[in-house]
């Protein structure tokens, strides 16, 4: 048996009685550092201000974060290391939840009961293994893929046995290095020597970044093949699927994959996607209430489950006017999603419009009509840029809902603010036929895109010119803001004033609200510091 003289211990369990009966166990085996708990949200509490070394945490604990959420956000704010042991302690047996479980990748799962002799069996081969992976381990705790890689190498030769992980390890390092070719051949061995599903998994998702479809589609389905039981196979398959635009077989394999493992969020939320876009409603709205239900103490929670569920249930009914029980189930969904995300503005709004969408359908027309004005009203008080994909739906439910002066004018918020992207003008186009829409729209787009090439040629001058007078006719076009105050800053280190960096000031203040989702965020802040920091 290992010296657990020195390790530290914490016991998660919402029973009392398992807890201390555990804590016997460890007791017995020579453990001198026991803490307990009987809430995720507690377990992730102390953690932050000890580190562990073996946690024993049951799944099911009743109200608050299961086993899983759990481990999720453990991971997520890196408050357990590598070298951790977590075991997740399970009554259930289930295929479905054992390949759940796996799929979340503890380091082991213990079904209930156990007794001593088991435990510490299970533990030893556990300590056994973290301990001969330890320079791996503390390269991937220290975020630093070349040491992994080292690592690796020096461990493959020291010990036979540790090859497989280690190629797992190496796999991941190289794809974090962006060394592709390289990463290519190592699974493409790994694959000629021995059929691993981590490795099917990890080629499929290098061929399909790289556009190959047709390749990464064989590597899933031979993988599949193989290995019908992994659900991440089914999950890159179905993305591939999708992308060769073949939806509906896309939403099938993801069906299969949540019978296979059916508490995987993520996959939820994409099932629920694929089905609406299939106009398979029933489907969608199945899936999105299994988001919404596991994403209720989960950090992977969002408000878009429980609109587009509401969304789902309003489909539904097609042209019929939607049924008293799923007028309920929307009213209960859109009530928790107020409650959840009461200081969210921009929530609060699309909530209030999905609800008179709802009242609309329900035959409540003077209810619908209210509550859509009140909304409309406070589009004009957000104080942030929506996200132009969320934008253009409210469009719309406004038009709509009559609310046609309050949708016109977030279409021209939207163009501004969205404009220089080609799909979302597309997508704008067909809302409207308006030319005034689009008036000032073109003109600068035009002086944006003189602006990129005179700034690429060098004509740095030339550049901000034509992005000033771009930014004249759209000043909240984050596109043209982030060049301007750009070119103001290059100009600003070749002839340095002060000014320059006033004038950068004003810009990226005019687009302040931007948001974080937004693909250009990073370079909004990267500009921000830059102004900061001259």
């Amino acid at each position: 048996m290992s010296d657990y003289s020195a390790k530290r211990f914490l016991i998660v369990d919402d029973f009392s009685d398992f807890r201390n009966s555990v804590k016997a166990m460890l007791r017995e085996m020579g453990v001198r550092d026991v803490d307990m708990a009987d809430r995720g949200e507690q377990a992730i509490a102390m953690c932050r201000h000890k580190r562990y070394d073996i946690i024993l945490h049951d799944y099911n604990l009743g109200a608050g974060k299961n086993g899983l959420q759990t481990l999720e956000e453990l991971h997520a704010a890196r408050l357990i290391s590598n070298q951790c042991i977590f075991v997740m302690v399970t009554a259930e047996s289930s295929q479905a939840m054992v390949l759940s479980l796996l799929e979340h990748e503890p380091d082991a799962y213990l079904t209930k009961p156990f007794n001593l002799a088991s435990l510490a069996q299970r533990l030893d081969k556990l300590v056994e293994r973290k301990t001969l992976l330890k320079p791996v381990l503390q390269a991937l705790d220290k975020r630093n893929p070349a040491e992994v890689l080292s690592a690796c190498e020096a461990l493959s030769k020291q010990d036979k046995r540790l090859q497989p992980l280690c190629l797992k390890y190496k796999a991941g390092a190289l794809r974090d290095l962006a060394r592709h070719q390289e990463l290519e051949q190592l699974l493409q061995a790994v694959l000629a020597d021995r059929a691993m599903p981590w490795a099917f998994q990890a080629l499929g998702a290098l061929l399909h970044e790289r556009g190959d479809l047709l390749r990464a589609r064989e590597i899933y389905e031979q993988g599949l093949k193989a290995f019908p039981m992994q659900p991440g196979l089914y999950d890159g398959l179905s993305a591939v699927l999708e992308q060769q635009g073949e939806a509906k077989r896309a939403q099938q394999v993801l069906e299969d994959a949540v019978r296979i493992s059916p508490l995987a969020m993520r996959r939820q939320m994409q099932l629920g996607k694929l089905a609406m876009h299939n106009e398979d409603f029933e489907g969608a709205t199945k899936a999105y209430r299994s988001a919404v239900e596991q994403g209720k103490n989960s950090r992977l929670k969002s408000p878009e489950n429980y609109l587009a569920l509401s969304q789902a249930l309003m489909a539904s009914a097609g042209e019929e006017t939607l049924g008293k029980r799923a007028q309920l189930e929307i009213t209960q969904v859109l009530s928790e999603l107020g409650q959840q995300y009461a200081a969210d503005k921009a929530i609060q709004v699309r909530r209030r419009l999905m609800q008179a969408s709802s009242l609309q359908k329900s035959a409540e027309p003077a209810r619908a009509a209210q509550i859509a004005a009140d909304a409309a009203a406070e589009l004009q008080n957000l104080g942030e840029f929506l996200p132009a994909e969320v934008a253009l739906t409210l469009v719309g439910q406004l038009q709509q809902l009559g609310q046609k002066e309050a949708g016109t004018q977030l279409l021209k918020d939207c163009l501004e603010v969205y404009g220089d992207d080609a799909k979302i003008l597309e997508s704008i186009s067909r809302l409207t036929d308006d030319p005034s829409v689009f008036a000032a729209s073109k003109e600068a787009i035009d002086f944006n895109r003189r602006g990129v090439q005179a700034y690429k040629q060098g004509q740095v001058g030339e550049a901000l010119a034509l992005f000033r007078r771009a930014l004249g006719l759209q000043p909240k076009n984050i596109s043209i803001a982030l060049n301007a105050a750009q070119s103001m800053l290059r100009l600003g280190t070749e002839q340095p004033s002060s000014e320059w960096r006033e004038e950068a000031r004003s810009c990226l203040d005019g687009v302040r609200m931007i948001a974080p989702s937004d693909a250009r965020y990073a370079r909004y802040q990267q500009l921000r510091r830059r102004v900061f920091d001259t």
